[in-house]
């Protein structure tokens, strides 16, 4: 690949952010970016594996300082972080139920993404830590019960263009689903869903993080860190850098 492209490996949640920035990126600088998506952790695997790579975008920053630690970055940032949130199946309780009230029904099926191999499920699993020490029971009730329906080896992939959350409860896979509140936008435009907020101090920060990979990414890394590309990345649902 020559100097005028970069290979980027990003996460799959920002997908829809990812390319309009790149985008951006191009016109700046007329450097190229070939951007695949996926789980962060599988990702992370890749690049353990050989596979050549200019940057790494994570969810978490476990992978990029792993990566670092292996001598296989250069260097790591944080760049930006995301909350979680619930989306349920609308009309399954009052529309003024709140979160715990959908949480604490063992009738409902609750679906997150697969641990280990992508931090939204390692996110809701420190939620479920969360609720157990607040609430002694749930949290281990919830570990015990949740399903993760993607992100995983060996998960179904989600269909081009659905949200997980939509396209899982709409699948009749489960009846909510614990996934970042950075798709609450489009979340809230599906009539049959409804989004249920996690309050702030029950909630938990993903810290997103970038791994540079070789020196020829240093003008992308640069740009993922600049006044434009953070604007941006608030305007699409995200919030600040931590």
């Amino acid at each position: 690949m020559d100097v005028l492209s970069l290979n980027v490996l990003a996460a799959g949640s920002l997908r829809s952010v990812w390319r309009p920035l790149m985008q951006v990126f191009t016109q700046q600088t007329g450097i190229a970016v070939h951007s695949q998506f996926g789980p962060a952790g599988l990702l992370r695997q890749r690049i353990e594996q050989g596979e050549s790579v200019d940057l790494f975008a994570s969810a978490n920053l476990a992978h990029p300082q792993s990566l670092l630690a292996q001598g296989l970055a250069q260097g790591i940032a944080s760049f930006t972080s995301n909350r979680l949130c619930l989306t349920v199946r609308r009309g399954l309780k009052p529309e003024h139920s709140d979160w715990l009230e959908y949480l604490r029904d063992r009738t409902l099926r609750v679906g997150t993404s697969t641990p280990l191999a992508d931090p939204s499920g390692d996110y809701a699993w420190q939620l479920f830590a969360r609720l157990e020490q607040q609430h002694p029971g749930l949290g281990e009730q919830l570990r015990q019960l949740a399903l993760p329906l993607v992100g995983g080896a060996q998960s179904a992939p989600v269909p081009e263009g659905e949200l997980a959350a939509a396209w899982l409860i709409r699948s009749n896979q489960c009846d909510m689903f614990i996934g970042y509140a950075s798709y609450g936008r489009r979340l809230a435009a599906c009539a049959d869903l409804q989004l249920i907020a996690i309050p702030e101090e029950d909630n938990i920060q993903a810290d997103y993080a970038l791994a540079q990979c070789s020196a020829k990414a240093a003008p992308l890394s640069e740009f993922i860190l600049s006044t434009t590309a953070q604007e941006y990345l608030r305007r699409e649902g995200f919030a600040e850098r931590p």
